[in-house]
């Protein structure tokens, strides 16, 4: 029972790193067929096992019970056009606190592991502004992707969504 759930749980944590090596379509069919496949081994401890997982993975930390703010973002989407397969490329998000309450970025959560973020930690101060980077390593990619990041604050439509696009050329 034990090696069983251990399995389980190496499965998924392996799969989560494997799949920012593919493109999204391959993924997403990727997920199906783990998903099938471990639903058939074992039904019981399945249902047991993944759904504490996903919860933990889907629920990030509230922005510490601070008073709710209003931003301003200089842009939510970037186009870094044509890149070259294997550069590793960033694009700096400029966010303005427009509220009367400090703004707090608790934390910036990557849709994937090809995407590592950096924010501004300290407290954004009314009418300040602070900076959220998105660096992209394009190492395992080819032609259009898409990413994102989730932006967890004390704003009231949190968390907000960072994109960004690129054609990685070989």
């Amino acid at each position: 029972m034990k090696k069983t759930l251990s399995i389980i749980a190496l499965s998924i944590i392996g799969f989560g790193l494997v799949s920012c090596k593919k493109e999204n379509k391959e993924t997403q069919a990727a997920d199906a067929v783990a998903t099938d496949s471990t639903a058939t081994t074992t039904t019981p401890t399945d249902s047991s096992t993944v759904a504490p997982v996903s919860a933990e993975t889907a629920t990030p930390a509230p922005a510490s019970n601070q008073p709710l703010t209003t931003i301003a973002l200089s842009e939510s989407n970037f186009d870094f056009g044509k890149i070259k397969k294997g550069d590793k490329v960033e694009h700096v998000y400029e966010i303005t606190n427009t509220g009367t309450n400090p703004l707090v970025i608790s934390e910036v959560k990557p849709g994937c592991g090809c995407t590592a973020p950096d924010f501004t930690k300290e407290p954004i101060l009314p009418g300040k502004k602070g900076k959220i980077t998105l660096h992209f390593d394009s190492t395992n990619f080819d032609g259009a992707v898409n990413k994102y990041a989730d932006v967890f604050a004390n704003v009231e439509k949190a968390p907000i969504k960072l994109t960004f696009t690129a054609n990685i050329q070989p």
